[in-house]
């Protein structure tokens, strides 16, 4: 390693020792590798908003190694469907893959706030899915979102229903609760 990149490991945020866990984050990019020799990154989006970089100061960066850390971010553009990304401390190519595979992630008051009836899929994993009746369908397991609208993989046991996640069908989504209450068309549940 050249005496730059042990500069820029030693200006590079610190490994975060207060008590964050990895579950209360949220990945908004991964870091696919270095741009440039100024120690920025080139990221894959994660999100569907990529102007909240432009607007966070401090995130937590994952390494591919494990250790978490805490980094400001200085700049952020959007480059080709992708975000450049420079982080204080890292200002060398060398310094920048350091990060190459490593997750950009935010807590849950950096998320954008979502218009009323929309909900982030993280908030959807893990929701019971009940049966207006109360009949007990499963637990999401993922959401699907390749067609006019997004699939809950609802899964109890062995059964897999894929349910579309429309007000008509999903009538009532507590994320709080960990519920959502399905009035399921005919056939839905015997499919």
């Amino acid at each position: 390693m050249n005496e730059r990149g042990k500069q820029d490991r030693a200006a590079a945020g610190s490994d975060v020792t207060e008590d964050v866990r990895e579950d209360d984050l949220i990945s908004v990019a991964r870091i696919a590798r270095p741009q440039g020799h100024r120690g920025e990154v080139i990221a894959n989006l994660l999100t569907d908003f990529p102007e909240r970089f432009a607007r966070l100061g401090r995130v937590y960066v994952k390494r591919a190694d494990g250790r978490l850390l805490l980094l400001d971010l200085e700049n952020s553009r959007l480059h080709k469907g992708r975000v450049a990304l420079k982080f204080a401390g890292f200002d060398s190519i060398s310094g920048a893959e350091e990060l190459r595979d490593a997750r950009v992630l935010v807590s849950h008051d950096q998320l954008v706030e979502l218009p009323e009836d929309t909900y982030y899929d993280f908030d959807l994993i893990g929701c019971e899915a009940v049966a207006t009746g109360g009949q007990h369908l499963g637990h999401v397991e993922e959401v699907q979102n390749y067609g006019a609208a997004p699939l809950l993989v609802v899964r109890d046991g062995a059964r897999e229903l894929l349910i579309p996640l429309v007000l008509s069908i999903c009538v009532e989504i507590d994320t709080g609760r960990k519920r959502i209450v399905v009035n399921p068309p005919e056939g839905l549940l015997d499919l």
